[in-house]
């Protein structure tokens, strides 16, 4: 089994990449003061920039970031894994990916992930977000393998709306995850209704441990989100948490032995049947 110490960053990114790129190496020095071995920082970690033309004029290529650059960089410097929640990524047709990376510790690039699922929702008092309109939706969920000193734990990945979608931390766990992850930039509103009871619930039902950075506070957009940045176990409890929405780090212990002990226990991801849906007949509703 591997033992590692992993570390969210909560970062409240603004408009500036090379601004929110200094504050991401500042959160990620602090996280290896603490010991950590694997450090993740939040959805949007290079720009929090809800106007599309804004967005369009600053994007770079994804080698050309600045904040894939300096995670390759930190990653290496340090000798740790590195996971940028997400980063926004110009692609074809005038659209953009919101797409995670993941640094091995010696700086090369492990794998990428591409956000599945658009949050198009209209909230109450008229807060309302299409992310289809400029977001390309990804289609396919990744897993990864970190090398922790020679051993081994398996990674799956999320991009905050995702969490809502439990068939894909199934499908990753059915792939041997034993960590799930979900960066995010959750709205206040949301964040407080459904944060925690979200990233609990996917813990529980895979028996794997949830790694989640998130965004906080009021940002230079005018958006407001719930940061809380946070790390839980597989049997659902909060191992470590950034109170609140202020930038910060939280450290937690990652032991993968956990993760087999809670599918041992309870072996729902093996115990799952298939089985079909039929609507009942009216007469037999009747009845």
């Amino acid at each position: 089994m591997t033992v590692f110490t992993a570390a969210v960053l909560q970062m409240r990114s603004g408009i500036d990449p090379d601004a929110n790129a200094r504050d991401f190496s500042a959160l990620v020095e602090e996280a290896v003061a603490g010991g950590a071995h694997y450090v993740q920082s939040p959805e949007m970690t290079g720009m929090v920039q809800r106007d599309k033309a804004g967005l369009m004029a600053r994007l770079k290529d994804g080698p050309e970031d600045v904040i894939v650059r300096t995670a390759a960089e930190l990653a290496r410097r340090y000798a740790i894994h590195v996971h940028v929640g997400s980063v926004a990524v110009a692609v074809e047709g005038g659209m953009v990916a919101n797409r995670a990376f993941l640094f091995r510790p010696d700086g090369s690039l492990q794998t990428t992930y591409d956000k599945i699922h658009m949050f198009d929702v209209d909230l109450d008092n008229g807060e309302s977000w299409r992310e289809s309109s400029t977001y390309r939706p990804g289609g396919k969920a990744e897993v990864a393998d970190l090398d922790i000193a020679g051993e081994k734990a398996r990674l799956g990945f999320a991009v905050c709306y995702d969490m809502r979608f439990p068939q894909l931390f199934r499908a990753e766990a059915l792939a041997g995850a034993e960590i799930l992850t979900a960066p995010a930039a959750f709205t206040r509103q949301t964040g407080e209704a459904h944060w925690h009871v979200l990233l609990r619930a996917r813990a529980i039902e895979n028996g794997a441990f949830v790694v989640a950075a998130a965004q906080g506070g009021v940002h230079a957009d005018g958006r407001e989100t719930y940061g809380h940045s946070i790390i839980i176990d597989p049997w659902g409890r909060i191992l470590a948490e950034v109170d609140g929405d202020a930038p910060g780090v939280a450290l937690a212990r990652i032991d993968t032995a956990d993760v087999a002990a809670a599918r041992q226990k309870i072996p729902n991801l093996r115990n799952a049947r298939d089985f079909s849906v039929a609507p009942a007949s009216s007469a037999e509703a009747a009845e």
